[in-house]
């Protein structure tokens, strides 16, 4: 019989929230609700420079008005006379609108210790996982015999796993090292490329930097590593870098794929393909639902580029609200700015409320027998690791639910924290996790840890 799975957690922590609104008694008011990556809807305050640009540009009288900073007004002015019309309900040139595109190329050759970066190889996009999508469907073919095959980390992002496979993809599981901190083991790697033979034809190699789930920051050296078996192997490069901000480790840094590609020099440099994604949604602005990303490409033949092209014309362009996000995130406001003091101190708060949050996390649940988590250097999300008893094992199996999904379920139905299973990420099999987001306001965080710790001690005494 098949197993329920975790889209009935989600549909139940809908339906319990509903409860509430109608009074129906609870041992809780709320539901703390951290099964999604969305800061603004946990409570985050959005960007106040970010919101007052948006602001004048689909407003343009505020650009004239003394309401809004002379920088503001300034910045909205100009990015009104860049598009279309001056209006930013106009289409736009299908990689974006094209001073946008060229600042975007300025922020990455800066992040990149001057690391050349073309404007031609940009594409925005609404959202990085769109931009994916359509390299995505350049690589897998549908028709291969054998089926195309990529790559991808246990745990992973389990979007793209549901593309891959949805494109007629098979997805290549290689495990990152929990006993490490979620470290990517080149051998492992080797590993996974012979599992998959016979079975499909591998063409790319996709990592996540900063780890989501896991919240690790790889280092240079393993990038290096990941850098020459890609190159070896010939597999073209998928780089998931849309958390670059969030980094939390006082000894980690973030190093993007493009820089540690581009110094190492040539033939490398010259010859591995690299898809790097970045967005608008994470980080300190947080603006999921604007859904604005942009990948830049690497050493693609122009043939393949003139295809990229194709794909991404059949949407026009991607929302001029979300192109003037990723303008706002990769051009800020700069020290004597008028709009800097405050934008300094909003992207603080954002910075101290997350490094407690992964902080506390970590104390709790370490402290909490059956719970082991390792730090979290960077990303938005904590993969903690559950030592069920086989008693709740067997309980679970009775209930047609994976042991982190029945854990979930009794965490929502009992203390109101609705999180999400470890199993949609793909884990080691035999593991159980739980996945939630860690940027959410430290009341919440605390409110959540205080119910978890309560209900897990209760658990593991009633299934021991």
């Amino acid at each position: 019989m098949k197993k329920l799975d975790y889209t009935v957690l989600a549909r139940r922590g809908n339906q319990i929230k509903e409860e509430l609104r109608q009074k129906l008694r609870k041992p809780y008011k709320q539901v703390i609700d951290l099964y999604w990556g969305d800061p603004h809807a946990a409570g985050v305050k959005p960007l106040s420079f970010v919101r007052q640009v948006l602001a004048a540009c689909l407003y343009p009288d505020l650009v004239n008005s003394n309401t809004l900073p002379v920088d503001v007004r300034q910045r909205a002015q100009r990015l009104l006379g860049e598009c279309a019309g001056g209006s930013v309900g106009s289409y736009t040139a299908t990689a974006g609108i094209p001073e946008i595109v060229h600042r975007i190329s300025e922020f990455i050759t800066k992040r990149d210790g001057g690391a050349p970066s073309d404007p031609e190889n940009i594409y925005i996009s609404p959202g990085s996982q769109w931009a994916l999508r359509n390299i995505l469907k350049v690589l897998v073919n549908s028709q291969a015999s054998p089926r195309t095959g990529v790559l991808t980390p246990g745990p992973c992002y389990p979007l793209t796993n549901f593309t891959i496979k949805g494109l007629g993809g098979v997805t290549v599981p290689y495990y990152l090292s929990e006993e490490q901190g979620w470290e990517l083991h080149v051998e492992e790697l080797h590993r996974a490329l012979d599992s998959a033979k016979g079975l499909c034809n591998p063409v790319a190699l996709y990592v996540i930097n900063p780890g989501n789930p896991a919240g690790y920051v790889q280092s240079r050296k393993t990038m290096q590593e990941v850098i020459r078996f890609a190159s070896e192997k010939r597999l073209f490069l998928l780089a998931d870098e849309v958390y670059q901000e969030c980094v939390h480790g006082e000894k980690s840094e973030f190093l993007s794929y493009k820089r540690v590609l581009s110094e190492m020099g040539p033939p490398l440099s010259d010859t591995v393909e690299l898809a790097s994604f970045h967005s608008a949604s994470k980080g300190f602005m947080g603006e999921c639902g604007l859904r604005g990303g942009y990948v830049e490409l690497v050493n693609l033949d122009p043939d393949v580029m003139k295809c990229i092209y194709k794909l991404f014309s059949t949407d026009t362009c991607a929302p001029v609200l979300s192109q003037i996000a990723l303008d706002l995130m990769t051009d800020p406001p700069q020290p004597g700015d008028p709009s800097y003091p405050l934008y300094s101190e909003e992207t603080q708060h954002i910075k101290t409320m997350m490094v407690h949050n992964v902080k506390r996390v970590f104390e709790v649940l370490n402290s909490l027998p059956g719970f082991s988590c390792k730090p979290m250097e960077g990303g938005g999300f904590a993969f903690p690791r559950l030592h069920l008893p086989p008693k709740a094992i067997q309980k679970a199996k009775e209930m047609e639910m994976e042991p982190d999904l029945f854990y979930c379920m009794r965490l929502l139905e009992e203390a109101g924290v609705l999180v999400k299973p470890g199993m949609e990420n793909g884990p080691k099999e035999g593991t159980h996790h739980i996945r939630f987001c860690i940027m959410n306001p430290e009341d919440t965080m605390e409110e959540m840890l205080s119910r978890l710790s309560s209900f897990h001690t209760q658990f593991m005494k009633d299934f021991s």
